[in-house]
């Protein structure tokens, strides 16, 4: 009997299934992490963790390489993420199930990114661990063995554009941005991560965390696509650049855009750390865009 194929969430109590069921069909990945204590999603993995789960760090698996221009997550060189994925024993076409503790914060950037390398079939467990928890399913503390898969990248399922387009839209406005920042840091104040406080000229607000209910789950298909419908006006969503501080929050809105039906949302990667990082570029403060 098939699989069924899971391409944005999949609950605890499914996961829980397929785990039972076959669990060879499907690859867990923990993506837990702290932006300020970079090493505190490894201790908890270490500590318990879905069973059969690997564990991926936001700044060592999931970004590429710092230059001090490019934003503090970069993307990472594709053909080294493959083989990363790849290694862990991704084979083409197998489930991939991403998780976290916060909401999808960190899990998403997975999701996104195997989008990215032409690999659909790749979901979030919905409300994270503390959804498994809920559940009454076990942690492990066990590690898996390492047996390599045969994954390749495909044709690229999300779309990318770079701090040139973002520059060029200043003038043209032909794409709307979208700022996945808190309310408080796209105004220009708190900022307590980047040397700089604002927000990309002409970028609305939409804060991550409005994606969630109170308990840490998506939105209905339904409220977000009001939600996002409300953004964007009449602008057609493959006309959407995301972005937040990093590159890494913003992939959440991409994900609820995805669940909500709203298709090619473009992701900028480098986001605010990179567009601050050089002094010539326009900022803005205060609520409007």
């Amino acid at each position: 009997m098939p699989h069924t194929h899971y391409t944005t969430l999949i609950s605890a109590a499914n996961l829980a299934e397929r785990l039972a069921a076959a669990p060879g069909s499907v690859l867990v990945f923990d993506c837990r992490f702290d932006l300020a204590a970079p090493e505190a999603g490894a201790a908890a993995y270490a500590a318990g963790h879905l069973p059969g789960a690997h564990y991926l760090h936001l700044d060592r698996d999931l970004s590429g390489a710092k230059t001090g221009a490019n934003g503090r997550h970069p993307l990472p060189d594709r053909a080294a993420l493959v083989a990363k994925l790849a290694g862990f024993g991704l084979n083409e076409g197998q489930q991939v199930v991403a998780y976290d503790a916060a909401g999808g914060m960190y899990a998403a950037r997975l999701w996104w990114l195997l989008r990215w390398l032409g690999h659909d079939s790749v979901a979030l467990v919905d409300g994270g661990l503390q959804a498994w928890e809920a559940a009454g399913q076990p942690l492990d503390t066990h590690v898996p063995p390492h047996s390599p898969g045969n994954f390749k990248a495909g044709k690229p399922l999300a779309v990318t554009v770079d701090v040139h387009a973002v520059e060029r839209n200043l003038t043209a406005r032909d794409h709307l941005v979208i700022d996945a920042r808190a309310a408080d840091r796209y105004r220009g104040e708190n900022e307590t991560i980047d040397p700089v406080g604002g927000h990309i000229p002409g970028a609305l607000n939409r804060f991550f965390k409005d994606n969630l209910t109170d308990e840490g789950r998506f939105r209905t298909a339904h409220e977000l696509r009001d939600a996002f419908g409300a953004l964007l006006g009449k602008t057609p969503p493959d006309r959407v650049v995301l972005q937040c501080g990093s590159g890494v929050t913003a992939c959440h809105n991409a994900l609820a855009m995805e669940i909500a039906g709203l298709h090619g949302a473009a992701l900028y990667g480098g986001s605010w750390s990179e567009w601050c990082a050089n002094p010539s570029r326009p900022v803005a403060t205060g609520a409007t865009a």
